[in-house]
């Protein structure tokens, strides 16, 4: 079950880094008012067709958030059907106990301003 656990770990941590990589790689909406005025060079084209890559890369980044959610929702299945949560401290042993310290007892705490008549 470690084993299955450590996958899971391991395609999410590769499906959050893919998400931010195709995000970082999308051009804004903004981006396309520039190469209406020709200072776009049009590169794109060529390699993914006359729709350039925002198809592509949207596709892509709908693919791997939907892995990135399935894997999410796999690892809440695991750890809430599991005994141990989080980290074990059950075996550590303390060098000495610890000790209370008590307010003294002649401490006043200050008393709550008196509204001005």
């Amino acid at each position: 079950m470690e084993a299955f656990k450590t996958v899971i770990w391991i395609v999410n941590i590769i499906s959050a880094l893919t998400i931010i990589v195709l995000v970082l790689l999308q051009h804004g909406k903004g981006a396309d008012a520039g190469a209406t005025f020709g200072s776009g060079s049009g590169s794109a084209q060529g390699v993914f067709g006359s729709a350039g890559n925002a198809n592509f890369l949207s596709r892509a980044t709908a693919a791997a958030a939907t892995v990135f959610f399935a894997t999410c929702m796999a690892m809440v299945y695991i750890y809430s059907n599991t005994n141990s949560h989080g980290l074990d401290f059950s075996d550590v042993q303390q060098s000495a106990p610890a000790t209370s310290q008590q307010a003294p007892a002649n401490s006043t705490t200050p008393a709550a301003p008196q509204p001005q008549k």
